[in-house]
């Protein structure tokens, strides 16, 4: 799609995250911003972070770019510093074919590299799930996601159940997203949501902790807490939240 026609304000676009983009494809590598920062460019609202995404491997990456490190164990990724800013680059990934799960069904360790369609199966919502070039301007949209940003609704990729046991944090990923945008969750997702909450419980503190900050410094921590209480997730991450008036 070219995204000239989408009318994304290119001044709300992050320089640093531009001149990366720049810099990996005239090295002869394809480059994308994605996820939540193309869904906010196409509501017209300015991106907090901007994820970048490559088919460069890390160590190239971080041979394109002298302030930069490696970072993760479950996934290897790579910080570029420009300025104040610090920019997410990762390399396109594909499911996990090892046996790297929890006795939860919890992914663990995904160091495992794709092509950009096996990168987009991986996606957890169709309005996660946009890959968009700056330079060529144009956005590529594999599962209808700007279709469900302007129904604003919530859609999971693939199969609802798995994709929340593979990682539990997403239920608090839909919560905020859906908070902060204003948009519905569906009542079939919610009764899903509500049945995997204890999987929470397992989620090591500090990755819980990290998402809660962004739901409660998110601006809109009210709705997201409404969220939680409605689909009875606060047991789960607040077991004492009962014992106050």
């Amino acid at each position: 799609i070219e995204s000239s026609t989408l009318n994304i304000r290119r001044n709300l676009i992050s320089y640093p995250a531009l001149a990366i983009i720049k810099k990996l494809k005239r090295s002869g590598w394809d480059a994308f911003i994605v996820g939540g920062a193309v869904r906010d460019l196409l509501m017209n609202v300015k991106p907090k972070d901007f994820d970048i995404v490559t088919n460069a491997s890390p160590y190239e990456i971080k041979g394109l770019f002298r302030r930069s490190r490696i970072i993760g164990r479950r996934f290897k990724i790579v910080h570029v510093y420009i300025g104040n800013e610090t920019i997410e680059v990762s390399t396109f990934r594909k499911f996990n074919v090892s046996n790297s799960l929890d006795s939860y069904g919890r992914i663990l360790r995904d160091n495992a590299f794709g092509s950009i369609e096996d990168d987009v199966k991986r996606r957890d919502l169709t309005i996660n799930s946009l890959y968009y070039d700056p330079i060529a301007e144009r956005i590529l949209d594999y599962h209808n996601g700007i279709s469900d940003l302007r129904k604003r609704e919530i859609v999971v990729i693939g199969k609802v159940k798995e994709r929340l046991v593979e990682d539990p944090l997403r239920i608090f990923r839909i919560i905020r997203i859906a908070a902060k945008l204003d948009l519905t969750i569906p009542a079939k997702l919610k009764n899903l949501m509500r049945g995997r909450g204890a999987l929470l419980e397992n989620i090591p503190k500090a990755r819980l902790s990290d998402e809660l900050l962004k739901l409660f410094v998110s601006g809109k921590s009210l709705q997201g807490f409404n969220y939680i209480l409605e689909l009875g997730l606060d047991k789960h991450v607040f077991p004492n939240l009962g014992f106050f008036p």
